[in-house]
């Protein structure tokens, strides 16, 4: 990091750390690179953004319903498909420019004002001021303003989640590169400006977060797919019988009437707030489980993911340092308990209790922090690791307060990256604390302590040791020098931390293998971490495959053979080699679901199909450019948002085969109208078309897209052929669809007979027309709630399913019929719709729709069931 930092700085000339800046130069190099302010992301102009939404192919099909409808007159109609337009527009826009304002939050990470030193004073600015070469001063808290070096510190820590997602902060030394967007946690700084505005690190992630968005997520390619079948059918056979109408001597205007009625019959223009309100409520299903979704397909596009790139930390962890593991030259220590709740268990091995007590009371005395009660759980105050020790020296049983009380810290030498160690100063006692290799050299008895600091490092913990030398009072408080102190120590012990794994994570992971969708790990953290933690949850098993950053294939194509595999752990990643991991993933066919929380991570989570942002840990950059937040921040929650995921894609598959049930019934008249030369009248007008697509089916339509999930939705690999498919398309169109089109002629054809009329000749009266026309009516609408209570299931017959565990599917049913009894019955609606109540053979026959319409699809799901699989 430094070294890449540090190349942008080669032109600037060095500054002198007391002085400054002068006037002059400041002048000239904000001229030459501007202000010290990312740039503002271009966004499409608002109004080309609320155009396409209403000027997409399913949308311009709409509003053709809708012109046909105001050209025969049903103004309300027209008017009502409008609204849907309009509706669902305005709906799309706001998902949209939501989505183009991740960009935009990165420049809420950079400071308003900062403390620098020009011609010789030390002066307050406005952040958009600096230039590279500036001498800046940060202190505990400040965040840092723009790229710099680090030139001078005290005791400095820097918190850099915003980019890596790790929670423990690092210790830069100087010469060492601190990126603009992270901060200080501790000490105090001085450091000079490499790279400002547009040149910073931030400011590379804030092109790749703007970079356009993913390709259309899988149900919008689908529905695209979708329409252009429609689009084709309705156009097509419109045309045909535009043509058939004027051979048979209609008027232009009324073959031109005649040719929408028949388009409107062919585009289901419930379809699309149908979909909208389904998803919606998937939704708000998912929030219930603590997973908010931001952007509605990604709902359908879940039960579709085959790749799950998930982080270690807070998502497969924690995110609570821990510490698990104690050794002592007298015998070790296990220690149980959930992240910074101080209760917990400890196991002392028999003969080690005084040494592990000696050692934690040393360790309360040489750590700055403790755990606060905050919103519902514990929460580290002060640096993560020295809550860690607070944490457990109370479930070791003592108390770090009373210990800190009894025995007051005179000095504290804090941690310096190069020594890699702090010590305190008591009355009568130094205690050290470090990385072990650099405590273990000064200690006395360290021989087999070495040995164990790499096995228990090799385990993936992290492994502090803590040494300690007696002093006699008042002999050592004006030593400066700690390297003179931090001799001849006798070591006390060491301390191993664990980031542990969340209890419900190996049971998630499981169901995810089981339901055919693989885990891979990628994460900022080191290998042996990573893979410790991977062993932990059962990501991996025997033969697994842990990669870093730096060996990861430089070629895109090259870099599919190590992730795209079982037991995959990879770890040190940069933000590119995750957005290189989702498009080489992505480039073979996989539906790739992303998790992070850092700015870092804002790239990848917009490239991936789903990006899944952390929403406690994670920050406002990564959750704009996510399509589902986490709430809790749980990787099983992830699988509870996938099992909604394709629950959801089940029942579009089920609304879709009833709307276009639907429309082969409605095209039927006009088919036996055109066949006939015009001498049978037409069974249904467009306005009961568009009663039935508006209307009845509107709320069974919805009742199936709110279906509960199957206790078996996980229990099979992840769907893998299209939304609308060739056996989707058959049972419609060829099997459910001609069978309501059959029942709803031979009752209109009955009417019609039972009072005398024929082929050819004239309808003895509107009457009676009107009749046989509500006959149908009703039998597309009794047949249509057999067919939706038939689609609840793909294997079982609708008597076997019935109407128990879906509610709303009996409520819809219910103001379905009520539609269609105040349609029939009421005159001025029964007017309006141009129909009337069928005569009580009519009643009979329409009825007879609900067992024909069940029993044929029982016998199409038994021939399905019969045939062998692909």
């Amino acid at each position: 990091m430094g070294g890449e930092l540090a190349s942008s700085s080669t032109s600037i000339p060095t500054t002198d750390p007391n002085g400054g800046l002068t006037e002059a130069e400041v002048n000239a190099r904000h001229a030459r690179f501007g202000p010290n302010e990312l740039p503002q992301p271009q966004s499409p102009a608002l109004w080309r953004l609320a155009l396409a939404q209403v000027t997409h192919l399913f949308a311009l099909l709409l509003w053709i319903a809708a012109a046909s409808a105001s050209i025969a007159g049903m103004t309300e109609l027209a008017l009502a498909i409008v609204a849907v337009i309009l509706l669902n527009g305005i709906f799309a826009f706001l998902q949209e420019y939501r989505a183009e304002r991740a960009a935009a939050r990165l420049r809420s990470l950079l400071p308003l004002r900062v403390t620098v030193r020009r011609d010789g004073h030390e002066i307050v600015i406005d952040a958009r001021e600096l230039v590279p070469g500036d001498i800046v001063i940060l202190k505990a808290g400040d965040r840092v303003p723009a790229d710099v070096l680090l030139l001078e510190g005290i005791d400095v820590a820097v918190d850099v989640s915003t980019f890596t997602g790790e929670s423990v902060p690092i210790n830069p030394s100087p010469g060492d590169a601190i990126q603009a967007g992270t901060y200080l946690t501790r000490g105090r700084a001085i450091a000079v400006v490499t790279a400002t505005g547009a040149n910073t690190r931030l400011a590379q992630l804030a092109r790749l977060t703007a970079a356009p968005r993913r390709q259309p997520t899988p149900l919008t390619r689908e529905l695209q797919r979708l329409v252009r079948i429609i689009t084709v059918l309705a156009v097509s056979v419109g045309l045909l019988f535009f043509a058939v109408a004027v051979f048979l001597r209609l008027p232009v205007l009324d073959a031109f009437v005649f040719m929408l009625g028949v388009t409107v019959a062919l585009v289901p223009e419930g379809l699309l707030p149908t979909l909208t309100l389904s998803l919606a409520v998937a939704a708000q299903r998912m929030a219930e489980r603590r997973a908010l979704v931001r952007h509605l397909e990604a709902v359908e596009t879940l039960g579709l993911t085959t790749v799950i790139c998930t982080d270690k930390t807070g998502t497969l962890t924690l995110n609570e340092l821990s510490v698990t593991s104690i050794w002592t030259p007298a015998g070790g220590a296990r220690l149980f308990g959930q992240g910074y709740e101080p209760d917990g268990e400890s196991d002392i091995e028999p003969g080690a209790e005084a040494s592990v007590r000696e050692l934690a009371r040393a360790a309360a005395l040489a750590a700055d922090g403790r755990a606060v009660w905050r919103d519902g759980r514990w929460l580290p105050l002060g640096d993560p690791l020295d809550t860690a020790l607070w944490v457990m020296v109370h479930r070791i049983g003592l108390d770090p307060d009373a210990i800190r009380a009894k025995a007051p810290v005179l000095r504290t030498y804090p941690f310096d990256p190069h020594r890699r160690r702090s010590s305190v100063l008591t009355e009568s006692q130094l205690i050290v604390k470090g990385a072990p290799e650099n405590v273990l050299p000064n200690c006395r008895n360290a021989e087999q302590a070495r040995q164990v600091a790499d096995r228990m490092a090799a385990e993936g913990l992290r492994v502090i040791a803590i040494a300690s030398r007696p002093v006699l009072p008042g002999s050592a408080s004006d030593v400066l020098d700690p390297d003179t102190l931090e001799r001849e120590l006798i070591l006390l012990g060491l301390i191993g931390f664990s980031d542990l794994p969340r209890p419900e994570a190996k049971e998630a992971v499981a169901r995810c293998r089981k339901a055919g969708i693989r885990v891979i790990m990628v994460t900022g953290d080191h290998p042996a971490t990573a893979l410790a933690v991977a062993r932990e949850v059962g990501l991996v098993g025997d033969n697994p495959l842990v990669v870093t950053s730096a060996q990861l294939p430089p070629d895109d194509t090259a870099l599919v053979a190590p992730v795209d595999r079982d037991e995959v752990v990879i770890a040190r990643v940069a933000p590119e080699d995750k957005l290189r991991i989702a498009r080489a993933l992505q480039a073979r066919g996989h539906v790739v679901a992303m998790t992070g929380d850092g700015v870092n991570d804002a790239p990848a989570l917009r490239q991936a199909d789903v990006g899944v942002a952390m929403g406690r840990s994670g920050t406002d950059v990564a959750r704009e450019a996510a399509d589902l937040i986490l709430l809790d921040d749980n990787f099983a929650t992830i699988v509870a948002a996938i099992k909604q995921g394709r629950t959801s894609f089940q029942n579009i598959r089920r609304f879709l085969t009833f709307h276009l049930t639907d429309n082969v019934a409605e095209l039927a008249p006009f088919v036996i109208w055109a066949l006939s030369g015009g001498r049978v009248p037409l069974a249904l007008n467009v306005l009961q078309i568009l009663l039935l697509d508006l209307g009845t089916d509107a709320l069974p339509a919805l009742a199936l897209g709110v279906e509960p999930p199957s206790p078996r939705v996980l229990d099979s690999p992840p769907p893998r052929f299209h939304l609308v498919d060739r056996s989707l398309l058959v049972r419609a169109f060829l099997v459910l669809g001609p069978t309501e089109a059959l029942m709803e002629m031979i009752r209109f054809f009955a009417v019609l007979s039972s009072a005398g009329w024929q082929p050819g000749m004239t309808v003895p009266s509107e009457t009676i027309l009107l009749a046989a026309s509500g006959t149908a009516f009703t039998a597309i609408v009794l047949g249509q709630g057999a067919n939706a209570i038939a689609n609840r299931s793909d294997d079982r017959p609708a008597w076997r399913v019935g109407l128990s565990g879906n509610r709303a599917l009996v409520l819809a049913l219910a103001a379905s019929c009520v539609l269609l009894l105040a349609t029939l019955s009421i005159p001025p609606l029964a007017r309006i719709v141009g129909q009337a109540p069928p005569t009580a053979l009519g009643w009979f026959l329409a009825a007879l729709t609900v067992p024909a319409v069940m029993l044929i699809d029982a016998l199409w799901k038994t021939i399905v069931r019969r045939q062998p699989s692909g």
